[in-house]
């Protein structure tokens, strides 16, 4: 043996040590694979735990509920009573509220966002404005409602300002009406779109505009040409997000009206508290497998948005 043959045998990798080697494309082994793979589903079991006792099993409840009463017979009353007018009102009313704050949020916190993102990213105003913004997203229900109450209720400090000063008297059942509501919707509805359309609206780039100016292009032109259809899924996507953060909302509007049941969250409490007529529960459990349904549309197509406007605001 030649005396390099030593120096030969040290440096060359063993088998063992050529098996746990990824490849020139970086490919691990199939049995690296494996163990990353087992490792990977022992990090997400516990989301997909979380999930399946909060979210899938409440939801096969509902669904199983809907079809039965409490002693366990099968029926569909449940069903008949939400197929009536006046049940079909509530849904439409819920409807028609969430669509309202979600357009009028929408447009105004796209207005925000985009002007916030004209600011330096870690601009000391640009932090705070951003984190005001998420403590009010999430400012929500009976505190939300005694703001306004004490507001603008009936004795609320601006009322009694605007009737000393200029004779103003404000309507006494604005905030337990459906325009009262989409306007203390909207205090959460905005800072909600801002936090979500601002990484939209940073994604737009200033040489996007140059480039379009350069070539003769006006500012409708680039809004309507670059801007806009860059933007599009983004917005819609966040459009129909705020829709059901409205459609879902309860405590607020529970708070402020409570002698009529006008949104279909409202009217589901009503019929579990309702001990006047028997057999309630299965149209509590429809209303709800109704809302479910509709959530969950909602929530495929903002999924189907989102996946389309990642593709350039990955970029």
């Amino acid at each position: 043996m030649t005396a390099t043959a030593p120096l030969a045998a040290a440096t060359e990798p063993s088998g063992a040590a050529l098996a746990a080697t990824p490849d020139a494309l970086g490919r691990r082994p199939s049995g690296a694979s494996k163990a990353a793979s087992r490792t990977s589903l022992f990090g997400v079991a516990p989301f997909l735990l979380y999930t399946g006792v909060f979210l899938l099993l409440p939801t096969v409840l509902v669904a199983i509920g809907a079809f039965f009463t409490r002693q366990g017979v099968f029926t569909t009353s449940g069903f008949e009573r939400l197929l009536s007018p006046a049940s079909i009102t509530i849904f439409w009313t819920s409807t028609w509220l969430s669509v309202v704050t979600a357009v009028l949020g929408a447009v105004i916190g796209a207005v925000v966002a985009y002007a916030l993102s004209t600011s330096p990213p870690n601009s000391l105003g640009r932090r705070v404005f951003t984190a005001f913004n998420s403590v009010l997203a999430q400012f929500g229900g009976v505190m939300l409602a005694f703001a306004f109450v004490a507001t603008i209720g009936t004795n609320g400090m601006l009322t009694r300002f605007l009737q000393g000063a200029a004779g103003f008297q404000v309507d006494s059942g604005f905030l337990s009406s459906v325009p009262g509501l989409v306007a203390v919707y909207l205090y959460f509805q905005v800072p909600l779109m801002v936090i979500v359309f601002l990484p939209a609206a940073d994604g737009i780039r200033r040489e996007w505009r140059d480039a379009t100016v350069m070539l003769g292009g006006s500012s409708l032109v680039y809004w309507f040409r670059v801007a806009g259809p860059l933007l599009a899924p983004s917005f819609l996507g966040s459009v129909l997000l705020l829709f059901a953060n409205s459609f879902s909302a309860f405590a607020t509007a529970a708070a402020l009206i409570s002698q009529q049941t006008i949104i279909v969250p409202m009217e589901i409490e009503a019929a579990l508290r309702n001990e006047n007529t028997a057999g309630l529960e299965s149209y509590a459990q429809a209303l709800a497998l109704g809302m479910i349904v509709v959530v969950a549309i909602v929530m495929s197509l903002y999924a189907l948005l989102q996946k389309r406007s990642a593709r350039w605001l990955s970029r």
